[in-house]
């Protein structure tokens, strides 16, 4: 683990595009006796299937054994002395691979792949630097679950383009809550904005954030009582109105409204403003109006942030269903999936991710348009993850 966090110092742009290079660095859980098969080529080769759109075990292994000898060599498989091929593993040897490898130390390694592999953008001349900003959002892999264990739960660090920054699992028994700080703990959080529901906004939680150097912009809700009357009671008729948005999609009409105050003292480590969205929407199938009204507190003062800012980024914490945990169910069908055993559910998730954050860093919206595209040629995947 220790060299994971490591690696991305090492590597210089063009090297780190390497996916190989980091899955090396995950241990083989396999007894030494018997590995025919490289434990990164195998990860390398399922990464690589998942990203033509392969949905299970059986379509990983299918594309594996139907690849080139030459796309074999370039995912790291060697070459039989006695036949001079290179020999196609069993779907056996993928799976028990799969089952057994340590998923914390999988999800560091796609990690440092997918933050080394696109380098910062520029920030304008004479601007403020453009900030990051990141989702923390949860999910719930259904398919999973058992007679005798419940369904895993996944908690997952998302910057607001859908690239998927670090993931870890949570504790069966338990939920998101103690995950929060351990899923944060490898990245590089200075001056970035933090987006979480109310489930997350926690004091030791914004302690946290405040002592890394980052900001935080937090869902308050009735489970916090005391903070959720202070800035409800706020006299919000008589705030000026901030920022307005109208759009148009989905048969209806929404209009966005956001008030922000600036706050003396919030009862709430680092919060400096309170924030008031008021959500109008207009079905135009049933002609159905609906008003939802969302408080919110953060750290940024009125000198570090727009309103504007803030609207897009709450927004854009919002969105990130779509941009994830929609292409997982939809595209992947991943709550129709039945694997069950040991880490697998984990690990196709993760490939899951890998496939569409590497889509999203390449600037793909389309992430079904994209798998099919990636499927009609062998050196495509390949080229994708830096093998090539």
């Amino acid at each position: 683990m220790e060299q994971l966090g490591s690696q991305t110092t090492s590597l210089t742009p063009s090297d780190a595009v390497d996916l190989c290079r980091f899955l090396s660095l995950v241990p083989d859980p396999r007894d030494v006796r018997g590995r025919r098969y490289p434990a990164a080529a195998l990860l390398c080769a399922a990464a690589a299937a998942v990203l033509t759109g392969a949905r299970s075990l059986i379509a990983i292994s299918e594309w594996v054994a139907d690849a080139p000898q030459h796309v074999l060599g370039t995912l790291g498989f060697g070459i039989d002395p006695f036949t001079g091929l290179r020999p196609v593993p069993h779907a056996a040897t993928v799976r028990r691979l799969l089952q057994r490898v340590d998923g914390d130390a999988l999800d560091a390694a796609i990690s440092a792949y997918l933050q080394a592999r696109v380098l910062p953008p520029p920030s304008p001349e004479g601007k403020r630097p453009v900030r990051r900003v990141i989702a923390v959002d949860g999910k719930t892999v259904r398919g999973s679950r058992t007679k005798t264990a419940t369904a895993i739960q996944l908690l997952a660090a998302i910057d607001h383009q859908g690239v998927v920054l670090a993931q870890r699992q949570v504790a069966s028994k338990s939920n998101e809550i103690p995950s929060f700080q351990p899923l944060l703990d490898t990245l590089d959080l200075e001056s970035t904005v933090l987006t979480a529901d109310a489930q997350h906004t926690q004091h030791d939680h914004g302690a946290y954030l405040t002592g890394r150097g980052a900001h935080h912009v937090a869902v308050v809700k009735k489970n916090h009582p005391g903070l959720y009357a202070q800035v409800k009671g706020l006299p919000w008729r008589e705030i000026p109105l901030g920022h307005r948005t109208r759009d148009h999609a989905h048969h209806r009409n929404e209009i966005r409204r956001l008030k922000v105050a600036v706050f003396r003292r919030i009862d709430y480590p680092g919060a400096r403003q309170a924030i008031q969205v008021v959500r109008r929407r207009h079905d135009l199938s049933t002609g159905k109006l609906t008003i939802e009204r969302v408080y919110l507190i953060t750290s940024l003062s009125v000198f570090d942030a727009t309103c504007a800012e803030l609207a897009t980024w709450i927004r854009g914490h919002w969105g990130i269903e779509n941009l994830l945990h929609h292409v997982r169910d939809r595209t992947f069908r991943e709550d129709d999936s039945k694997v069950r055993t040991g880490t697998l559910p984990r690990v196709m998730a993760s490939l899951r991710n890998l496939a569409i954050s590497v889509f999203r860093q390449d600037g793909e919206t389309n992430i079904a348009a994209a798998l099919r595209r990636t499927s009609r040629d062998y050196h495509r995947p390949l080229r994708a993850l830096g093998l090539t």
